[in-house]
């Protein structure tokens, strides 16, 4: 019986104590972890952290609004099939060179273990989710063209993100590990920066920090800036070498932080009546 792998975090990924715990037990009961939490809270980047953190190779399945529980099995390259029978290109009787594996497919014949992140699964329409517990419970799928079913050689550890926006259905969710990942507070976001940028000017860090939170705290933003919106600004004020003495009084590129043109405007009336956003 193979040992199982712990995931004890990696060098460029955050990770609390329960988010751990959750990831640990999900590979322990062989169960897809469900992340949910804001954009720009680590979803995605969880699945790579835990990908490097066990020297396993990382397959990501991309959901779009058009996406079908198939595309991530396989596909019959019909179109092909039809181009090699009219020029004469090949053995067409031959339908398994016809056959291309999705990114399940893909984990699933890997010669080792992977790591499979499906993400963003709540862009997909409702049956989506559904359509899939036949294969995250049994770990195959059938190829009605070839007779044939693929068996994982390896059980890959799937995790799925969910930014929210639309309720996932009961019997996916009773299939799977759930952790929601809170937005981090400012103990937690000096942690990350310090990660990415390492030897950091303390009063950027304190500054910007500052200015970053206080934005978070409009009430009337459609848009808050995320952890990634954070470190972007970060790195343009660094590479700027602008003053950082009190960025709520001045917000320099407030486009990296902000992406809807109504919060913009609301930043540029705060600044012509000249408050700062402590005061707003």
């Amino acid at each position: 019986m193979s040992e199982t792998k712990v995931f004890k975090g990696s060098s460029g990924y955050v990770v609390t104590p329960e988010l751990m715990d959750a990831v640990n037990v999900s590979i322990a009961l062989k169960k897809p972890l469900l992340i949910k939490g804001e954009p720009g809270t680590g979803k995605t980047m969880l699945a790579e952290a835990i990908a490097e953190s066990l020297d396993m190779p990382l397959i990501t399945w991309s959901i779009k609004s058009t996406t079908k529980a198939q595309d991530g099995l396989y596909l019959y390259d019909t179109v092909q099939r039809l181009y090699d029978s009219q020029f004469g290109e090949g053995d067409v009787s031959d339908i398994a060179q016809y056959i291309r594996l999705g990114k399940l497919g893909e984990a699933f014949t890997s010669e080792e273990q992977a790591v499979l992140l499906i993400d963003e699964i709540d862009k997909a329409d409702l049956e989506f989710p559904n359509d899939l517990l036949w294969e995250l419970d049994k770990m195959e799928f059938y190829i009605n063209e070839t007779k044939e079913t693929i068996t994982a050689k390896h059980r890959p550890i799937v995790i799925i993100t969910s930014n929210a926006e639309k309720e996932l259905p009961d019997a996916f969710l009773r299939r799977c590990i759930f952790h929601y990942i809170a937005f981090p507070d400012e103990e937690k976001m000096r942690e990350i920066i310090q990660v990415h940028y390492g030897d950091i000017e303390q009063k950027l860090v304190d500054n910007s920090i500052e200015a970053f939170y206080e934005i978070r705290k409009m009430n009337d933003l459609q848009k808050k800036p995320s952890t990634s919106e954070l470190l972007d600004w970060i790195q343009a004020l660094m590479v700027s070498g602008v003053s950082v003495e009190d960025l709520s009084d001045r917000m320099p590129f407030v486009g990296v932080l902000l992406k809807k043109n109504e919060d913009i405007e609301i930043m540029h009336d705060i600044k012509e009546k000249g408050y700062s956003l402590r005061r707003w």
